[in-house]
């Protein structure tokens, strides 16, 4: 169920109710895919009930396959709505409609969202099950693996120990994990790579933590999700090289972030679990969040998550462990607690504990691009594509975008089927939270083998988390900042 500006009630197959008193000309409105002049006539002249759109109740129907309001009258909407000055919760609404449609368009069988401000409740709205075979609904306390997200949180643990004098960022990343000696840099000597360059993907490390497979993909059930210890990574050492030129451009590595996970524990003496548990999840009142199996009294809470390849849906490992990877990946919460640590990002002087997580300067620090988050040869995807093709950089553990004339802080998250994305408007002190548990691979036929498998990504070309974040971009976080600024007129 929704919470704060919205008062939505929901079923299990993800639609909503619609409210018995919706006015008749903004209904027509909403339903007709041909009439965009009377529509566009009647929006601007806000002749929508407060029914309708109003805070008394501002749901409206959204259909599973959008069956009642179609793609084309959302668009329509969306088009009109930023220029009449219609309020935050109206825009809710036509978001609401916008994420469900989207979501049921790529086959998801659960989800939800969350848009944080800083001075309100925060906006919710979950989508159709937890786990299908249980016939489980998402709500507020189901709980998900957030993948690469995760290393936003590792990057942050780098500053607090840089921050207590602990280590510095241009130092070499091999002081602290001696066994990098294996590794075969064809570039000069392994002590050029720095912790800097781990953190922004420019060490010139493999983007998988482990590059091989089974030898027999129908049958892959018995291999391990992840590798379990440190030692089998290190063990491949003497098989990895150095792909190109350190510090000299952007690649995603999600080895660069295990190593990162090594000095962490090597110098704070915790283990990576403990040491961000005590450093980040605790302060900031994450209490339901923890990292890979989940705690025997919040299983029942755990999100299934799937793989979908055209109408073939397969279950991917149920609350798995990400062994070694916990630092690039291990990090489980429900969208409730994830709204803590986007309430951390925002910020807030007067809340002293935000401080005692991470300083502001050195967060700002990290929000600052380095290199263009540029991939080669490869296809855009959330990772390196913005608004209207604006180029994401990288930062220290976050990309940094500037769209639409404000800059814009996000990650994405990829694993076991689930697909995230967390993205933060610093200047309207905004930020929002995405998450679902099925990638769509955008294959129209279902392969003859498709096994269980930790890295999973969405078809590039058609990533939902594009374009949810588009409309975030350019009308929700506005809504929320014209609204702001109105109240302080009145």
């Amino acid at each position: 169920m929704a919470r704060g500006p919205t008062d939505l009630k929901g079923s299990r197959d993800g639609s909503w109710a619609k409210p018995k008193t919706a006015g008749v000309e903004a209904e027509a409105c909403l339903h007709r895919d041909t009439a965009q002049t009377d529509c566009r006539g009647a929006l601007s002249e806000r002749k929508i009930p407060e029914s309708l759109f109003g805070s008394a109740n501002p749901s409206y129907i959204i259909a599973p396959m959008l069956n009642r309001i179609s793609v084309a009258s959302i668009a329509i909407i969306l088009l009109v709505l930023p220029h009449i000055g219609i309020s935050a919760a109206a825009q809710e609404n036509v978001f609401h409609a916008r994420f469900t449609g989207v979501l049921s368009q790529h086959g998801v069988v659960g989800g939800g969202i969350a848009v944080v401000h800083i001075d309100v409740q925060p906006m919710e709205f979950w989508f159709g099950e937890a786990r299908r075979d249980k016939l489980l609904p998402v709500d507020a306390e189901t709980s998900y693996n957030w993948a690469s997200i995760t290393k936003t949180m590792t990057a942050i643990a780098i500053l607090q120990l840089r921050d207590r004098g602990q280590l510095a960022l241009d130092d070499p990343a091999v002081l602290y994990v001696p066994e990098l000696r294996q590794v075969h840099d064809e570039y000069g000597s392994i002590d050029a790579i720095t912790i800097r360059q781990l953190l922004c993907h420019s060490a010139g490390f493999r983007n998988p933590t482990w590059p091989w497979d089974c030898d027999e993909s129908a049958n892959c059930d018995w291999q391990p999700f992840e590798p379990t210890k440190w030692a089998q990574v290190a063990a491949m050492l003497p098989y990895t090289h150095i792909a190109f030129k350190p510090g000299s451009h952007w690649s995603y590595s999600n080895l660069g972030y295990v190593i990162l996970g090594q000095i962490i524990e090597r110098i704070s003496g915790d283990d990576f679990e403990v040491y961000l548990d005590k450093n980040i999840l605790k302060p900031l009142g994450m209490t339901e969040s923890y990292f890979d199996r989940s705690p025997y009294f919040l299983e029942s809470h755990v999100s299934a998550s799937y793989l979908r390849e055209g109408s073939k849906l397969v279950p991917q490992p149920f609350n798995f462990d990400t062994g070694i990877t916990t630092s690039n990946s291990g990090l489980k919460a429900p969208i409730t607690d994830m709204e803590k640590y986007l309430r951390f990002l925002i910020g807030d002087p007067a809340n002293s504990t935000y401080s005692f997580v991470l300083k502001r300067s050195s967060l700002e620090e990290a929000w600052t691009g380095v290199l263009p988050a540029v991939q080669a040869g490869a296809k855009p995807t959330p990772y390196t594509s913005g608004l209207h093709g604006s180029q994401p950089w990288m930062g220290l553990g976050f990309f940094v975008l500037q769209a639409a004339g404000r800059r814009y802080i996000y990650h994405d998250g990829d694993q076991g089927g689930f697909s995230s994305e967390l993205l933060v408007d610093p200047a309207g002190r905004a930020a929002s939270i995405l998450v679902v548990n099925t990638t769509d691979t955008g294959t129209s036929a279902p392969a003859a083998t498709l096994h269980p498998q930790s890295n999973t990504e969405p078809d590039p070309t058609t990533d939902l988390r594009l374009v949810l974040r588009n409309d975030l971009i350019e009308n929700v976080f506005p809504s929320y900042a014209a609204s702001k600024s109105a109240s302080k007129n009145q």
